[in-house]
């Protein structure tokens, strides 16, 4: 992401003469935007298809039926587990992507260019503060919780049949991935009225 950004970016900003500035304004769009939106959409459809086919198969072959009649409380051992791995392990994942980006970018600029490792870190943090960090760190916990809680309903929910296991694992893709988008249209609107 971040190589891609700063490729088709460096020529639009050297008709300027602000190349200086890609640095900063590729970090910005990685870390507020682009790193949490595209690795929690990345997820949804691992992560989301992942938990609706594995409950909606358990549903199938009867075993949370067979966890209910033994007195062992289903949504316990196969929900909260799978809804806060997710919730946990999201806002890492877009930390770690955001990394990658950012070292991405670095490359990128050096494709055309000659810009050293401190350099490029230095103008690219000069421009980042810490409210650019903090509201994409929210709502990487929210985008977690919203593609585990879709996956484990999607595939809790599942019919009986074994096309339904087919069918919650797409059900659960669509509907997380939609929320992210949504619930970052929310996150956007929130922080603009705290930013402002």
């Amino acid at each position: 992401m971040g190589l891609v950004l700063t490729i088709q970016s460096r020529p639009v900003l050297l008709n300027f003469g602000a190349v200086s500035m890609l640095p900063g304004m590729v970090v910005i769009s990685l870390i507020r935007e682009m790193g949490p939106v595209i690795t929690a959409l990345i997820c949804a459809g691992k992560i989301g298809s992942g938990m609706g086919a594995e409950l909606g198969s358990m549903k199938v072959t009867e075993q949370i039926d067979a966890m209910e009649v033994s007195s062992t409380n289903p949504v316990r051992f196969l929900v909260v587990t799978r809804v806060l791995a997710a919730t946990l392990m999201i806002p890492l994942l877009i930390i770690y992507a955001d990394t990658m980006g950012i070292l991405g970018s670095w490359a990128g600029a050096n494709i055309k260019g000659n810009l050293t490792f401190i350099l490029f870190f230095s103008q690219a943090f000069h421009h980042v503060n810490f409210m650019d960090f903090l509201p994409a760190i929210i709502k990487s916990f929210f985008f977690g919780a919203a593609i585990g809680l879709i996956g484990c309903y999607k595939g809790y929910t599942a019919g009986r049949g074994t096309e339904s296991v087919g069918i919650a694992a797409n059900s659960a893709v669509v509907l997380s991935s939609l929320l992210v988008i949504i619930l970052d249209l929310l996150a956007v609107q929130v922080t603009d009225i705290f930013m402002s």
